[in-house]
């Protein structure tokens, strides 16, 4: 059974911090939502594809007007929550904010085209080791850089910043060190504040606020099991989507170099083991 919102309750969860949906997402969702009988599957499937309508989304299913035991972070149990009628309201109202420039789109689709891969990443690789939540895997994946259109629209020339720190990142230097000393802060730590907007679950919040902080995580053996799991699945991931050449233009993957001996010891995978992996996942075209 579906609940019905309000435009008024739909204007008021979405207020506050937002990311700008990709514009072609919108136009499929456009054509879903005129057809005599829009299917909800595949309504899911779209928004599940777009880090801002997953989180306009999950943060109106987890808002105070349905009054949920517990957070939710399944697109298609947010939609079927939600039901059409609710769900084509939020896509209109969440696409009179998404208004973009043409530079905007051009600087963005490195951003989305990330996300999107590391998310179907994290999904596959998940049920690969036995995760017991890969929707949840898959949030990650496509929530983790949620703070990079926000410092982009703060800093002008934010994408050579992230550049540079994926060049310099090793053993001591973290991407997030080279965003704190130029900028005073981090897609982490905004993405973070972007997460608890949307009121995702807590574990997935922390993940995101340390998804540069990996090394420290399972060297210290530190924090909740959950989150460590969720890192470990995202390091793999976007290792094999090579999110350092489509974010940070390197050649090399400096950070993976940093973390790979750890994050494969704490999910039992050999070095052998994980190459198959990345290859079966990058002939199956999923990164």
């Amino acid at each position: 059974m579906s609940i019905e919102l309000t435009d008024e309750q739909i204007r008021s969860v979405l207020q506050g911090i937002s990311v700008p949906p990709q514009p072609q997402i919108m136009v499929d969702l456009q054509m879903e939502q005129v057809m005599p009988d829009p299917d909800l599957r595949a309504i899911a499937r779209l928004i599940s594809q777009d880090p801002g309508l997953s989180g306009a989304l999950l943060k109106t299913v987890n808002s105070p007007f349905f009054g949920l035991a517990n957070r939710i972070a399944s697109i298609q149990q947010a939609v079927n929550l939600l039901g059409c009628h609710s769900v084509i309201n939020l896509i209109n109202a969440q696409s009179i904010r998404g208004e973009l420039t043409d530079a905007a789109i051009v600087t963005l689709n490195r951003f989305w085209d990330s996300a999107q891969d590391v998310a179907s990443t994290c999904l596959t690789l998940a049920k690969r080791i036995g995760h017991p939540s890969p929707d949840e895997a898959y949030t990650l994946g496509l929530f983790h850089n949620c703070g990079i259109p926000l410092m982009l629209e703060r800093f002008p020339g934010y994408m050579g910043i992230l550049e540079e720190a994926y060049a310099s990142v090793g053993p001591e230097t973290r991407i997030t060190d080279v965003e704190n000393r130029v900028l005073n802060t981090n897609h982490a730590v905004v993405g973070y504040f972007v997460a608890r907007s949307w009121k995702l679950p807590q574990h997935l919040c922390e993940a995101i606020a340390n998804h540069h902080n990996a090394l420290a995580l399972f060297s210290d053996e530190w924090g909740d099991p959950q989150v460590r799991t969720l890192l470990a699945i995202l390091k793999m991931a976007e290792h094999i989507c090579a999110s350092h050449r489509v974010l940070g233009e390197q050649a090399q993957d400096h950070e993976w170099e940093a973390v790979a001996q750890r994050v494969l010891e704490y999910v039992g995978l050999s070095e052998y083991d994980f190459e198959c992996q990345r290859d079966s996942i990058r002939e199956l075209g999923l990164s």
